[in-house]
């Protein structure tokens, strides 16, 4: 091999070299801005989560502030009945015994429980127009059923349903009646679901007859109704 053709075969070799080197290079880039775009994503990605539950807790915080003070609120319009312990008030529901307000397996007020709803119908009026909110009288019995009862007055309703309901009404009404507005009060029966007690004995069945009521958020109106 001539002199000649020994250096322009070096000149290829130093050529082609060049050009696998500079493939490389263009791979090792495209490499590193796909790593560097994933990482972008992912940061991205983990800022937005973190603003989302940074968010998320607020809101949380926010609710339980205003709960907080719900509850707050309700304890001082209704501070001398619960001093007085004439009323228990326990996650924001106002409770009363079954034997306050009425006779054993009866719907009429007896005197006692109607004074005690005519002291509570002021400081409930008030609470719930400063806040806009509606209350709920619920009716609550044990688990006994009225056939089975030998009480006279328990031939009057066809089961527990019927007697928490018209319990549920008297309360109601009998608040109406001390100055509650009607469009601010309702009542719901719920027989001798949700227990508080066991209704194995006396003592638990006196706990489950009872009267509760709730303050909640008024229903918002919709468009057009």
């Amino acid at each position: 091999m001539y002199p000649s053709d020994q250096l322009m075969q070096g000149d290829d070799l130093s050529q082609d070299a060049g050009e696998n080197s500079g493939t490389v290079w263009a791979v090792f880039g495209d490499l590193m801005a796909g790593a560097l775009g994933a990482f972008v994503l992912i940061l991205v990605a983990a800022l937005g989560m973190q603003m989302e539950l940074s968010e998320r807790l607020k809101v949380e915080r926010s609710v339980r502030e205003e709960q907080t003070q719900r509850l707050q609120t309700l304890e001082q319009a209704l501070a001398a009945p619960l001093a007085a312990g004439r009323v228990t008030l326990t996650d924001g529901r106002i409770g009363i015994s079954g034997s306050v307000l009425f006779a054993f397996s009866s719907d009429e007020l007896q005197p006692e429980g109607k004074l005690l709803l005519q002291s509570l119908a002021a400081p409930l009026t008030s609470y719930l127009r400063e806040r806009d909110e509606i209350l709920m009288v619920s009716g609550f019995t044990d688990d006994r059923l009225m056939r089975q009862s030998r009480d006279a007055n328990a031939a009057k309703f066809a089961d527990n349903w019927e007697l928490s309901a018209q319990r549920a009404l008297t309360v109601t009404r009998a608040l109406i009646e001390s100055g509650v507005p009607a469009s601010q009060v309702f009542a719901a029966a719920f027989g001798s679901e949700q227990a508080v007690a066991s209704n194995a004995d006396a003592a638990g069945r006196a706990r489950n007859r009872r009267v509760e009521m709730a303050p909640m958020p008024r229903p918002k109106r919709q468009q057009g109704s």
